[in-house]
């Protein structure tokens, strides 16, 4: 054991011999100690083993040495790695016979989906326990043309009916066509009527002008527009993920789903053998599917629609404990002592709001960094708020997804605004026009072929949703949001919630703790942050060896 370590974990002593230990060794990146890795091992034998440490008594080395590893001298099977078939059959035992979900989470892997469009990142991304990336609109345009072809997904339905893809392309084009002649524009008037600063170098000042009309212009890409993402999940995971995609009314997420699990196959195929068998994944999926349609018919039945008037961007907070604070106090302290819940929630009942609230601020201590968030008692309460924001903002605050969302279908019915740089920059008849031709074009479609038409809808128009959180991801959320260099419309939704969590719940305890929520107007922001990134480049060029 390190002897500066001294009260690190210690490994029972092992049996293994000198020998035995130089054939693990390829595998393990130590064959001493009590912590290690797995190394060159597939995803399924990784998976298998952790599966079999549960239950036996044996280390993890002579778990592998054992019953996955060859004899010795006996080779390797060709295409195989060590202990693949074993891992193969545990996996048939214990996942798709007897139904141990649990070990699927044993195994991950790392998946690229390119060209999805904007609609299907957003189906990729719903699932709450897996890692996404996804290629943003904020920095890079969207005026080239890859193979002769702007960047936006085409479906089969519509390429079906000549008129209507003579339509829909001739739209689409016209639109990207008008998000690339105006970005030079954007940029021209941003950096005439923005001051020059002699604290921020000129390549960050460009890079600044150029994110900020992109972003004033993200609102003219439609939701066709085609993006990459990279998800790494469980075996889990990628399950749930593919037996929703595989039931989904939409065409592209059926198709990329039997993409994806045809190259999940080739990587941890134990891990996705219920997928589409017809009494596990593809029953399931097909209850889901019946869920949804039951929802649809009852809410035609028993709602009566409304006419939403164009309000804007709209937060409202419209479900909270009133006795939150008191709740979140309880928590903290109960998990502190000895006492009963019941008895630490009857004594904190005795305090009025003033003394809540200092308690409250006394519990949070000086949070230096908006990532110093305290503890799990901060969960014991939750608010649930109904935001309508554009599309783009939608697409970025659905990222949270340890909290519970759900999202009405996205149509042009509630609007959109026009972004002030493009009013300042005397180009919003043109932005308009452009948002009147989408809408045209989602008209046609939602008669024809519905399950097409929110493509058409641009990432400038608004859509409803409601977002369920407790207060520790309010906390991580409105800070994270607020920042200066955050988009405008997602900076407005994350200050209107922390506003709403003080003054409609009354919570100005917990609103206090959110300290790093950044309430100033939009402004200098991305400039700022641009001169930050440019010293750090400049610091880094200057401590890099010559070479």
């Amino acid at each position: 054991m390190n002897p500066n370590l001294p009260d690190a974990p210690v490994a029972a002593p092992d049996d293994l011999t000198p020998e035995e230990r130089e054939r693990i060794a390829p595998y393990v990146t130590n064959t001493t100690g009590p912590v290690f890795a797995l190394v060159n091992l597939p995803e399924a034998v990784k998976g298998a083993l952790f599966a079999r440490y549960s239950r036996s008594a044996k280390s993890l080395r002579r778990i592998l040495l054992e019953e996955f590893l060859p004899p010795e001298g006996s080779g390797m099977p060709t295409g195989e790695g060590p202990g693949a078939g074993r891992a193969e059959a545990f996996f048939q035992r214990v996942l798709a016979d007897y139904g141990d979900d649990s070990v699927a989470q044993l195994g991950a892997a790392h998946i690229a989906v390119e060209g999805a469009s904007n609609i299907l990142t957003k189906i990729l991304q719903w699932g709450r326990l897996a890692s996404y990336l996804e290629q943003s609109t904020r920095y890079i345009p969207y005026d080239d043309r890859p193979g002769g072809q702007f960047r936006y997904h085409r479906p089969s339905a519509v390429l079906a009916d000549p008129d209507l893809a003579q339509t829909y392309v001739a739209t689409l084009d016209g639109v990207f066509e008008e998000y690339s002649a105006l970005i030079p524009l954007l940029v021209s008037h941003l950096d005439g009527t923005i001051p020059a600063d002699s604290a921020v170098p000129g390549p960050a000042r460009a890079r600044a002008i150029r994110a900020r009309a992109l972003d004033a212009l993200r609102g003219l890409l439609p939701a066709a527009t085609r993006s990459n993402v990279g998800v790494f999940a469980s075996g889990q995971a990628f399950e749930a993920m593919l037996v929703r995609m595989l039931a989904h009314p939409l065409p592209e997420a059926r198709d990329c789903a039997a993409l994806i699990l045809g190259e999940l196959r080739q990587v941890i195929p134990a891990f996705l053998t219920r997928v589409d068998r017809s009494d596990r994944g593809a029953i399931y999926g097909a209850y889901l599917g019946e869920t949804a349609d039951t929802a649809r018919d009852l809410a035609s039945t028993l709602i009566r629609p409304t006419v939403d008037k164009d309000r804007g961007v709209s937060v409202r907070l419209l479900e909270f404990d009133p006795d939150g604070e008191a709740r979140v106090l309880s928590h903290a302290l109960w998990a502190a002592g000895t006492s009963s819940l019941e008895h630490v929630t009857r004594e904190v009942g005795k305090l009025d709001g003033t003394d809540l609230a200092a308690h409250l601020a006394t519990l949070a201590g000086e949070r230096r960094d908006r990532r110093h968030r305290p503890g799990r008692w901060l969960e014991a309460t939750s608010y649930t708020f109904e935001v309508v924001c554009d599309y783009g903002a939608y697409r970025d605050l659905q990222r949270h997804r340890l909290l519970s969302l759900q999202v009405q279908p996205l149509t042009p019915s509630l609007g959109y605004d026009v972004p002030a740089d493009v009013e300042a920059a005397g180009v919003s008849d043109r932005y308009v026009a452009a948002q009147s031709q989408c809408a045209a074009l989602y008209a046609r479609l939602d008669t024809s072929i519905p399950e097409a038409s929110s493509y058409a809808v641009t990432m400038a128009h608004r859509i409803r949703f409601t977002m369920v959180m407790n207060a520790r991801e309010a906390m991580h959320l409105i800070e994270l949001r607020s920042q200066p260099q955050g988009h405008e419309t997602y900076r407005h939704v994350a200050q209107a919630m922390h506003r709403e969590i003080a003054d409609v719940a009354g919570h100005s305890g917990i609103a206090s703790m959110m300290r790093f929520v950044d309430h100033s107007s939009i402004g200098g922001g991305r400039m700022d942050a641009e001169a930050r990134l440019e010293a750090h480049r400049q610091r880094a060029a200057l401590q890099s060896p010559p070479s």
